[in-house]
């Protein structure tokens, strides 16, 4: 069976007159409802390495890309953007100080992106994991629990995003593999559960992790660019 090739780019939070230039009109409202700066940052870096990535793959050019947004499931327009005509699939992803994009040829990609906090895991957990899950986590030492548990949330989150379902698919019926072991779903008790899927986890740099999802059967081969 081929690989299926999966380029991984990353970059730091910036807000430039160049990179606002090739917002659109519904983006730049979008980008002027946001209050904080560094929210600010994310979305126009997001969109901006969407851009120039997809003109480097398609070669259009970096203005005349446009995105839309439709929700595969319901019509609405809070999916996640995608490049009509097109043969390409991407996902985007931001925490913190890291901007994340998976390029796929063809098959749906999720990926995301956390950064490592002092969440509650264990209250969290009940919500997020499935009793498998929870009951390794548990078992790890203290100070690797917050590790774990983001490295399960974002194996769950990138799964999500490749379905296209997001918060309408419980994360609990979801059970992938534990934190440090190869990332593969091993079961999903749900009716909105897809097959087969391909999840491998990213480098992020210290601090943060990351994980992308790929509904495809084909093993990955994946090529990270480094956070600049």
């Amino acid at each position: 069976m081929p690989v299926l090739e999966c380029a991984v780019h990353w970059a730091v939070p910036a807000d430039e007159a160049h990179m606002r230039d090739l917002l659109d009109d519904g983006e730049r409202e979008r980008y002027e409802r946001f209050m904080r700066a560094e929210d600010k940052a994310r979305f126009v870096t997001g969109r901006f390495l969407a851009r120039t990535v997809l003109s480097e793959a398609t070669g259009l050019a970096p203005r005349d890309i446009r995105f839309t947004t439709d929700c595969p499931h319901c019509g609405g327009a809070h999916g996640k953007p995608r490049l009509p005509g097109s043969g390409l699939d991407f996902s985007l992803s931001h925490s913190a100080e890291r901007v994340v994009l998976v390029l796929s040829d063809g098959p749906e990609v999720g990926v995301d992106v956390e950064q490592e906090s002092d969440r509650d895991v264990d209250r969290l957990g009940e919500m997020v994991l499935s009793a498998p899950e929870r009951d390794v986590l548990m078992a790890l030492p203290p100070d690797q629990r917050r590790r774990g548990f983001h490295a399960y949330w974002c194996r769950k989150e990138a799964l999500l995003k490749a379905t296209g379902h997001g918060l309408a698919a419980p994360m609990t019926a979801i059970h992938v593999s534990a934190p440090g072991e190869p990332a593969e779903v091993l079961s999903w008790d749900d009716d909105k559960a897809v097959s087969p899927v391909r999840l491998a986890d990213l480098t992020p740099g210290p601090g943060y992790a990351a994980s992308l999802a790929v509904l495809t059967a084909r093993p990955l081969k994946i090529t990270e660019t480094p956070v600049a």
